[in-house]
């Protein structure tokens, strides 16, 4: 049982059960919950973008099916090899999934590499496809963080914020909630962005630049960290992946700056909706 309260904001303390009901005397957890909402929520943004990027329902539908098991094994994949030293005497360990342990870079990182291959498999323009998933990845992002409320994990260091939130007895930064809304904002922005792109894969380039200064900023705030050494192994990660996404997006704004946007329907659109 997980008891959180926001004392600065007059919400008392909410007393969490992680188990959402049981199915033939097996627990079902909110955690699982959360995530399947998550991906559901995400296939549902795709199949509402899919056509914009000329790509069909039914790559949607694979995509989800490859990369949804890549995510879960490169997330988990993520978290042993930074926290082997809880594994090393018993490798049986890693595959106790219901135990915990997955980190959101890792899942990333397997979601992107299924969808690269999937995309040359399918001859598909992989920069359209990435515009694609990554606005469905950032709104599972945002609604996944919750998972992490239920648990009563993932909150950082201690603070006395208006906003502080107190996990067991412990007030701290809501690093979850600051995530989730930092990674919604996103996904407003990224669909507005759409409208706006000048190359393929320059909305994928913007995910990457907005989730990494959100999480560079977030990670460090937070006490469960990954680390190698004395680094955060995710801060690092984000840092220098909003890097290159800069460079790559300022390289290519000036290479296409004399091409039209390629959606110019969306403009008209936009223009017309504001002009009623």
């Amino acid at each position: 049982m997980t008891e959180v309260s926001f004392p600065g904001l007059g919400i008392k303390t909410i007393a969490i059960d992680p188990v959402a009901f049981e199915l033939f005397n097996r627990p079902i957890y909110w955690y699982g919950l959360i995530i399947a909402l998550a991906l559901f929520a995400g296939v549902c943004v795709a199949l509402l973008r899919c056509k914009r990027q000329h790509i069909s329902p039914d790559n949607v539908y694979d995509l989800a099916l490859f990369a949804t098991p890549a995510a879960v094994i490169c997330a988990r994949l993520y978290y042993v090899i930074f926290n082997f030293e809880l594994y090393r005497d018993n490798l049986v360990k890693v595959f106790y999934l219901w135990e915990g342990g997955i980190a959101i870079y890792g899942a990333v990182i397997g979601a992107v590499s299924t969808a690269y291959i999937y995309a040359k498999v399918k001859k598909l323009n992989v920069g359209n496809l990435f515009d694609m998933g990554c606005i469905a990845l950032i709104l599972g992002q945002s609604i996944g963080r919750w998972g992490n409320f239920i648990n009563g994990e993932a909150y950082g260091i201690a603070t006395d914020l208006p906003w502080r939130m107190a996990v067991n007895g412990v007030l701290a930064h809501p690093t979850f909630l600051y995530e989730s809304l930092w990674t919604l904002a996103g996904f407003f922005l990224l669909w507005n962005y759409e409208k706006r792109k000048r190359f393929h894969g320059e909305v994928f380039l913007m995910y990457v630049l907005w989730y990494g200064v959100g999480r560079a900023w977030i990670e460090g705030l937070r006490t469960d960290s990954l680390m190698l050494g004395t680094i955060r192994i995710s801060q690092l990660v984000a840092i220098l992946t909003a890097v290159v996404a800069v460079i790559l997006i300022l390289k290519n704004r000036k290479k296409y700056k004399d091409v039209p946007v390629i959606y110019p329907e969306l403009e008209e659109e936009t223009h017309e909706k504001s002009d009623d």
